[in-house]
């Protein structure tokens, strides 16, 4: 189990290899909803996650691959592309300084 600390992201990943631009969608929408906390929200291709996210969230199916390629970084494995709980908990979490713990 790892531990995500709300108040100490400042940036998540959204990492798929769909290529169905469902996860474009999602990073769009966790960017609007994380604006007023400064967090910066990137979408990647699992491949290219940058060192420096705080946390990656990436479709279930995806999950053990971002996580060989992620090391310590906390991977959040989600099955929706849009109204996820797992997504919500985590935006949540970050939204009110929360600490959750996950996978």
């Amino acid at each position: 189990m790892t531990t995500i600390d709300g108040s100490t992201v400042h940036k998540v990943v959204v990492a798929c290899d769909a290529g169905m631009g469902s996860s474009v969608m999602l990073a769009s929408t966790v960017r609007k909803q994380l604006a007023k906390q400064g967090v910066t929200v990137e979408h990647t291709s699992i491949q290219n996650i940058p060192q420096d996210a705080d946390v990656i969230l990436t479709h279930a199916g995806l999950a053990d691959r971002a996580r060989r390629i992620a090391g310590d970084t906390p991977v959040v494995a989600f099955n929706l592309f849009l109204g996820d709980p797992a997504v919500t908990r985590v935006v949540t979490a970050i939204q009110k300084g929360q600490t959750i713990d996950v996978g």
